[in-house]
C-alpha cells in the first residue's frame, strides 16, 4: 500500500496498459483526484496518449478497466466519456491504508516532496538591525517558517537563513546622533533599539533640513565602511542588540535560524560580483551606475538593475547576487527560496534573470529560484494596520494582545484550570491563533487582521482546530487509552465501514499526501489551513453521528482508527504550520 494512493494506482494502470498493444512505456495516465459525483480518482491520459496515436479511447479505456477488474485490485473501476476511467476506493482499502498510516512517523516515513534529498535554502524574516519588529515582519517570519518545516518533512536539507538589514546609509546618520547626543547604550535591548528608532528618525529630520548634517551623516558612513574603529565598535552594538531583540521575538514564536548572515557579511563580496559581471559583458555603466539590461523582457529591457551605485556604494541587488553566489558554491544550495512581501517582485524577477545569466556564463551550478511574496496585513478599515498614531504595530504588542484576549476566552471557557494552565494554554491559543489567521489566507493576497474572528472557537481558526485535537484526546483518556501506542493490525481483514459517516472520514483523510504535495509545490501554506479545517468538520460530522465506544469490538477498533488517524494528521498538519497543540484547554 503506498502513502500516495495517486503513485499505486498510475503503477498498476501502466503493468495493465503494458499488456495492450496500444500502449506503450511513455504512456502516462494522469491520476488526479475525482469529483465526488464521479468517484475518488480519475484518469486523465487516455484522451491525449489516445489522440496522438489517432485511437479512440472509449474502447481502449473499456479495456483498460476490464483488465484492471480482472486483477482484483482495491478499487471499483468504470468509465466515462469520452475516455476517462473512474476510480471508486473500496472500503478494504482505506482501512488498510489507515492501518498502515495513521501516526506521525508514519507519515514523515511514507512521504518525499518535491524537494526530498535536496538542499533548500529558505530566506525569510530578514528585519533591519537598529528597529523593533512590527507587524509588517509578521507574514515573512509565519510564512517562511511554515514553508521551511514542510520541506523538512518531505526530507528536504533545510538551511534556515536570517539576512539581516545590518549595513547601508542609515547607518551613517545612526552614528552621527549617537555621536552627536552622546547616547550612552543600555543592557536592555529593547530600550536600546526604542532610542536608536527614535534617534534615527531626529537624524532623518536634520539631515533633510540642514545639508551639513546630511554631508556629516555621509562621512560617519564612509568611515564605518573604511573600517574606523569607533564606527564599527558602535554598529556591531547597534547589530548584537538588535539581534538579543529579534531572538525574543524568534524563540516565543518557536522560529529558529541555522545562520544569520546579514547584507554586511557579504561587503567585501561584491567586487567580485561585479568584475564577473563586466568580464562577461552582463553588466554595463550607465551614467557613473553599474547596471544590468534584459533586453528580452518587455520591462527590463529599459528597467536597469541597478547593481553599484554612481557613487561607487552598493546597495540591494550587490549583496543579494553575492548572497546567492555563496549560497550555491558554499553552502550548495540547489533551491533558493525568498520569502518577501509583494513590492519586491521586480527586484527578485530582475535578480533571477542576473544570476540564471551569470551563473551560465561562468559554469557555476544554477539553482532553482522561488520568490514566495505576499500582500499586506490591513485594519479593520481596509488600510495597512497601524496604530493611532499612524505608526506600524510593534509585534511584542501584537502578541501579547493575542495571548491576553485568548487567556480572557480561556478563563470564560474553562474556569476550573489553575492560572498557570489558564497561562500556557492562552500562550499556545494566542501565537497559534496569529500564526494560523496569517497562514489560512491565500499569501498573494492582502488579508483583514480581526481579533474577532481569530480568537474565535467557530469557524477556520486555531482555537477550533486546537479545540478538535482536545477533544479526540479526551476520547482516547475516557477510555484509559494512549492513541500513539494502539496496534490495529487486526483490522486489516475488516472488509467494510459501518456507517457512511466513517467513510467520509476515512476519504478526507486519504486526501492528506495529496494536500502536503499541493502546498509545497506551490509553496503555498493556505492549501494545508483549508484541508486541516475541512478535516475537523468532517471528524465532527462523525463523531456527532457515531458512538466510538460500541459493544462490537471491530466496530469500536475501526472508530478508534479513524480517530487517531484524525489527531494524528490535525496535529502534524499543525506542527508544519508552526503551532503548538494542547491535549486538555
Amino acid at each position: 500500500m503506498e502513502f500516495f494512493l495517486e503513485v499505486y494506482l498510475t503503477k498498476h494502470i501502466k503493468e495493465a496498459a503494458l499488456t495492450l498493444p496500444v500502449f506503450d512505456t511513455t504512456f502516462d495516465p494522469e491520476i488526479r483526484l475525482a469529483d465526488a459525483r464521479f468517484g475518488d480518482f480519475q484518469a486523465n491520459g487516455l484522451l491525449a496518449y489516445l489522440g496522438k496515436k489517432k485511437e479512440n479511447p472509449r474502447v481502449w479505456a473499456q479495456q483498460l478497466m476490464d483488465l484492471f477488474a480482472e486483477r482484483g485490485h482495491l478499487f471499483e473501476v468504470s468509465v466515462a466519456e469520452p475516455g476517462f476511467l473512474n476510480f471508486s476506493l473500496k472500503d478494504t482499502t482505506l482501512i488498510q491504508w489507515l492501518c498502515k498510516f495513521h501516526t506521525a512517523s508514519s507519515y514523515q516515513g511514507a512521504y518525499k516532496s518535491i524537494f526530498a534529498n535536496r538542499t533548500v535554502v529558505i530566506d525569510y524574516s530578514s528585519p533591519n538591525t537598529a528597529k523593533r519588529m512590527h507587524v509588517g515582519h509578521l507574514r515573512s517570519m509565519v510564512i517562511g517558517e511554515a514553508l521551511q518545516r514542510l520541506i523538512h518533512f518531505g526530507r528536504g536539507r533545510v538551511i534556515r537563513d536570517n539576512h539581516i538589514g545590518d549595513w547601508g546609509t542609515q547607518f551613517g546618520i545612526l552614528l552621527m546622533q549617537i555621536k552627536t547626543s552622546q547616547y550612552a547604550f543600555s543592557k536592555n535591548p529593547e530600550e536600546t533599539i526604542e532610542a536608536l528608532e527614535n534617534l534615527y528618525q531626529e537624524g532623518i529630520v536634520k539631515t533633510q533640513e540642514n545639508p551639513a548634517a546630511l554631508d556629516r551623516a555621509r562621512q560617519e558612513l564612509v568611515k564605518l565602511q573604511q573600517g574606523d574603529i569607533k564606527n564599527i565598535a558602535i554598529w556591531g552594538c547597534i547589530n548584537q542588540l538588535s539581534c538579543q531583540s529579534f531572538d525574543r521575538i524568534y524563540r516565543r514564536m518557536g522560529v529558529e535560524f541555522d545562520y544569520v548572515l546579514g547584507e554586511s557579511f557579504y561587503r567585501n563580496k561584491v567586487d567580485d560580483v561585479y568584475d564577473e559581471l563586466q568580464k562577461y559583458h552582463l553588466a554595463v555603466i550607465d551614467q557613473g551606475a553599474l547596471v544590468v539590461f534584459h533586453p528580452e523582457h518587455p520591462r527590463f529591457r529599459k528597467q536597469a538593475f541597478l547593481i553599484r551605485k554612481s557613487d561607487g556604494a552598493s546597495n540591494y541587488a550587490s549583496t543579494d547576487l553575492a548572497t546567492a553566489k555563496y549560497r550555491v558554491q558554499e553552502l550548495r544550495a540547489q533551491d533558493i527560496i525568498y520569502v518577501t512581501d509583494c513590492r519586491q517582485r521586480d527586484h527578485f524577477e530582475q535578480l533571477f534573470l542576473t544570476v540564471k545569466k551569470w551563473f551560465q556564463a561562468v559554469g557555476y551550478k544554477i539553482p532553482n529560484m522561488y520568490h514566495v511574496y505576499f500582500g499586506t496585513v490591513l485594519g479593520a478599515d481596509g488600510k495597512p494596520i497601524k496604530t493611532r498614531m499612524g505608526r506600524p504595530i510593534r509585534l511584542q504588542t501584537l502578541l501579547d494582545e493575542a495571548v491576553r484576549r485568548a487567556h480572557d476566552l480561556i478563563r470564560r471557557k474553562s474556569p476550573e484550570l489553575s492560572e498557570a494552565e489558564k497561562r500556557r494554554v492562552a500562550e499556545v491559543v494566542g501565537l497559534g491563533a496569529i500564526k494560523y489567521m496569517d497562514l489560512s489566507q491565500e499569501r498573494t493576497g492582502d488579508y483583514r487582521f480581526e481579533w474577532d474572528k481569530m480568537i474565535n472557537f467557530d469557524g477556520n481558526t486555531a482555537p477550533y482546530l486546537l479545540y478538535a485535537i482536545v477533544r479526540i484526546h479526551a476520547i482516547f483518556r475516557k477510555l484509559n487509552l494512549k492513541a500513539s501506542t494502539l496496534d490495529f493490525a487486526e483490522l486489516e481483514d475488516v472488509k467494510s465501514f459501518s456507517t457512511a459517516t466513517e467513510r467520509a472520514l476515512a476519504k478526507k483523510l486519504i486526501a492528506f499526501p495529496s494536500v502536503l504535495d499541493l502546498t509545497i509545490k506551490e509553496l503555498k501554506p493556505h492549501w494545508l489551513c483549508r484541508y486541516l479545517f475541512d478535516l475537523a468538520g468532517t471528524f465532527s460530522a462523525f463523531y456527532n453521528a457515531d458512538r466510538v465506544t460500541v459493544d462490537d469490538v471491530y466496530v469500536q477498533q475501526v472508530r478508534l482508527l479513524l480517530c487517531s488517524a484524525t489527531l494524528s494528521t490535525l496535529e502534524t498538519g499543525l506542527h508544519l504550520l508552526g503551532l503548538d497543540t494542547l491535549e486538555q484547554m
